[in-house]
């Protein structure tokens, strides 16, 4: 929808106010840019009205603005992505190889879960990263999960894997 509004040349209607007329008697200038200003602003309300699902439209009908309506909605969805982030670093923690499965599918299916955690814009060393799938490798592994614990060379996840 940003992308949207900002091909559009309404991206501003969602961050700034209305321009307020002079005490006095307003010029024919500012008059039409406060008319302006309100066509755009009631163009930018509308779009994103339109884009809403049809259960949503009634809830957030009651803004006027489009910058009430978009910091309400920015306040919801983003309340949300925080809520995906917990749930990525609660697998992450909980993540557990076993024996019953192959090392490198395990190690794939984490690699893709890290993956998702970068994407949410969690840093996370690569060096951690290693150590960390290391750490999760099966119980029968611990002679080599010593074996590299005790290497004092680094390891990038490429050499891990070619290592596995």
């Amino acid at each position: 929808m940003l992308f949207y509004l900002t091909t559009l040349n309404l991206a501003r209607f969602l961050t700034e106010n209305a321009p307020t007329l002079s005490v006095g008697e307003p010029d024919v200038q500012a008059l039409s840019a406060v008319d302006a200003w309100k066509h755009s602003d009631y163009l930018c309300r509308n779009y994103i009205m339109n884009s809403l699902h049809d259960s949503l439209y009634s809830v957030y009908q009651g803004f006027k603005t489009p910058k009430e309506l978009w910091e309400s909605l920015d306040r919801k969805y983003k309340s949300q992505d925080d809520d995906a982030k917990k749930f990525l670093v609660g697998l992450f923690l909980d993540f557990k190889m076993v024996d019953s499965r192959t090392v490198m599918s395990q190690v794939q299916e984490f690699q893709v879960l890290l993956h998702e955690i970068q994407a949410e814009v969690i840093a996370l060393s690569e060096s951690f990263q290693v150590v960390v799938v290391i750490e999760k490798l099966p119980h029968d592994w611990k002679d080599y999960k010593n074996y590299l614990k005790h290497k004092r060379k680094e390891m990038t996840m490429g050499d891990f894997i070619v290592k596995l």
